[in-house]
């Protein structure tokens, strides 16, 4: 029998939080983690980006191997640069 990971796809939007826990074969990639999650679904409302994507706050490519226990991050776009942020915030 084949091992088997366990790893989180988490994603957060401004009005709600979701997130999954599956089950994957070892050597499982990132976006195999994503998909098999079944947000993307949930996000069809949505654009989803594959360049868009992390491991525990650190930003990986989709084909990145999966080590049991991972969390697997779906980032949005910024909605506001962070130097605009900062020169309002100077104001």
């Amino acid at each position: 029998m084949a091992e088997r990971i366990t790893v989180e796809v988490v994603c957060a939007m401004p009005e709600r939080q979701l997130l999954r826990r599956v089950s994957l074969p070892a050597g499982s990639s990132v976006l195999q983690a994503v998909q098999q999650s079944g947000i993307l679904d949930e996000l069809r409302e949505r654009v989803f980006d594959p360049e868009r994507l992390g491991l525990f706050s650190r930003r990986v490519a989709a084909d990145e191997t999966l080590q049991d226990g991972d969390r697997v991050e779906i980032y949005r776009p910024l909605t506001l640069d962070p130097k605009d942020a900062r020169r309002r915030r100077a104001r």
